[in-house]
């Protein structure tokens, strides 16, 4: 009987003192991870010689970071140690935020391991993306300081650009470059830094402050005028003579991901890298013929609606033409998009709970670019419109686009994290694109509830953009994996989408030169969608949009299954929103 009390009161003990043991293991998993990724984060500042400000922001320092072979396998093999040094810590004794912050540590590191073992640095561009473009300031700099290291960069230049022409030779010679048929062209890129009169890189020292110093002046616009000339001019120079006399001709005919050295299990890992999902390429094509058609539906609606009778391509090319859509002048389209972010502002309380402080603007893309860049682009202080060519920029996709790259998409989704997320320091600049470029696509389709389109074309040229992405799935994957050429992608984009011709022979060099990445988009949007439905039923009447929006936001970005856990957890505490944000 005594023993029976004793088991029975030892129990009762344990069942006491479980929460104190399990918040004290907590607590001590949680202090080892902290001390981890504060450990990473420095280290990752100054491999990148960087100058961490008072508010946290990193800053270019006078130095560009190597991109050698070696440098490279170095930050592997760091990467690897980090990496088991997080095993040793465990998930289970973790708290809810730091299992989401280990969470995002792992896939950070393991993406930057797999890099290194196809050795990712031996293709070191695409169509869309590259090594040498935005070293050259858009605007002047406020102190002497920050021109200092600005001229310091432009001498690194000549050596990190040798860097690179090695990596990317040694991915010629191996098999491993871009596909030739994207590069027609893209050496305009390079033309305007390949004199020194109205060099882009003098724009800075054009703009110096009033208060600096004469001396000072002087002395910086001398060694920016020598730095240009000396360093800069003659590695564009020597890049350009590099990627047309060598690098163009020779670069891979084949267009498959697949077809190069080990090349189906580098697209699955940058299927798992771009998306944060583990999908084979059949899997995703067979989705993408669902959505598809699907999209094709709502279309064919819409058609009805303006009395159109023929198919979508017709539908597709009749918008493409009709003088109606085409901007006048860069202002125009520009025009047309700060209009529409202005309608989002009033919507914006009925959607969010909190709203960030910080403003953007809109830009156009710069013009050393535009001709190869995408339709636009979002940032924390600005999103960029592109008005290259602005027939191929049709006004019916401006809506969507503005929503998508700048609220409350990709600029309102960066403020809302800064201000509102409190992600440890080394999660501020890391972006996964399934939950990235997933919410900007779900914000086109918020577009439709918050009466931002108006007119039946805008509706449809939503609907051509979200089209666009589900393409995206059968056109990556037909690419990469089934082996279509070129021609068949283009067609297969071409007929289903409200793109100008210009802008889907831009996307497709994309998707052939970037396998992986523009399968994110469509796989996230459906996974927030599918998310946003769950919560919907299980709550009822206790959801609130507001509240969910926040939740997604505040997460940061994140690996998408830890968004799906999120939401798991949001529904079980009955929809709650934030602390510390009143939701009328």
């Amino acid at each position: 009987m005594n023993n029976l009390i004793f088991a029975v009161a030892a129990v009762a003990g344990l069942l006491v003192a479980s929460p104190a043991c399990a918040q004290d293991t907590a607590s001590v998993a949680d202090q080892r991870l902290k001390a981890l990724y504060d450990e990473y984060w420095v280290w990752q500042v100054a491999d990148r010689g960087s100058i961490e400000g008072a508010d946290g922001d990193l800053e270019p320092g006078a130095t560009i970071p190597s991109s050698t072979a070696a440098a490279h396998r170095a930050r592997a093999a760091k990467a690897a140690e980090f990496r088991d040094r997080l095993d040793a810590i465990g998930v289970a004794g973790l708290s809810p935020d730091e299992k989401v912050n280990a969470a995002v540590l792992r896939a950070v590191l393991t993406a930057a391991i797999e890099d290194a073992r196809f050795s990712e640095w031996e293709m070191p561009f695409d169509s869309d993306s590259n090594f040498w473009s935005y070293w050259d300031a858009r605007r002047g700099y406020e102190t002497v300081e920050e021109y200092e290291r600005y001229i310091a960069r432009m001498r690194a230049l000549p050596r990190y650009f040798d860097e690179q022409i090695a990596n990317a030779r040694a991915g010629l010679n191996r098999g491993f470059s871009v596909p030739r048929v994207t590069l027609v062209g893209r050496e305009t890129s390079l033309a305007p830094y390949v004199d020194f009169a109205d060099n882009p890189f003098w724009k800075a020292f054009e703009q110096m402050p009033a208060r600096f110093a004469d001396a000072d002046r002087e002395r910086l616009q001398l060694a920016g005028r020598a730095a240009i000339a000396e360093a800069v001019v003659p590695s564009y120079r020597k890049l350009r003579d590099f990627l047309t006399g060598e690098y163009f001709p020779t670069a891979r005919s084949t267009l498959a991901a697949e077809a190069m050295p080990d090349g189906k299990a580098y697209y699955r890992q940058q299927i798992r890298q771009y998306t944060t999902l583990d999908l084979s390429p059949e899997e995703i094509h067979r989705t993408g013929l669902q959505e598809v058609a699907r999209i094709e539906s709502e279309m064919r609606a819409i058609m009805a609606e303006v009395g159109f009778d023929g198919t979508i391509a017709q539908f597709t090319e009749k918008l493409r033409t009709d003088p109606r859509f085409i901007a006048t002048s860069p202002d125009d389209l520009m025009g047309v998009s700060s209009y529409v972010a202005k309608r989002v502002d009033g919507r914006l309380t009925d959607y969010f709970g909190f709203l960030p402080r910080r403003r953007f603007t809109i830009r156009p893309v710069p013009d050393a670019i535009a001709p190869f860049y995408t339709a636009g682009r979002g940032g924390l202080d600005a999103c960029q419109m592109n008005t290259h060519d602005l027939p191929s920029r049709p006004l019916y996709n401006i809506p969507a686009l503005t929503l998508h790259e700048c609220a409350p998409g990709h600029s309102f989704q960066m403020a809302f994290q800064l201000e509102q997320g409190g992600q440890p320091k080394f999660r501020r600049n890391i972006y996964f694109s399934g939950m990235g470029e997933g919410w900007g696509l779900y914000t086109e389709f918020l577009g439709e509830e918050m009466g931002i389109y108006r007119t039946p074309e805008e509706r449809f040229g939503r609907l051509s953009y979200e089209m666009w992405r589900a393409v995206r799935l059968v056109v990556d994957t037909g690419i990469h994996h089934y082996g279509w050429d070129r021609d068949r992608a283009v067609a297969y984009l071409a007929d289903r989408t409200a793109l100008s011709r210009h802008e889907v022979g831009t996307e497709v060099d994309r998707y052939i030169s970037w396998p992986g990445q523009a399968l994110a988009y469509k796989l996230g949007e459906m996974t927030i969608r599918r998310l946003r439905s769950k919560a919907e039923q299980a709550l009822g009447e206790r959801f609130d949009i507001r509240k969910f929006h926040d939740v997604v936001l505040a997460l940061g970005s994140v690996p998408l299954p830890e968004l799906e856990a999120r939401i798991e957890a949001f529904i079980a505490d009955g929809g709650q929103g934030l602390a510390g944000v009143t939701y009328d």
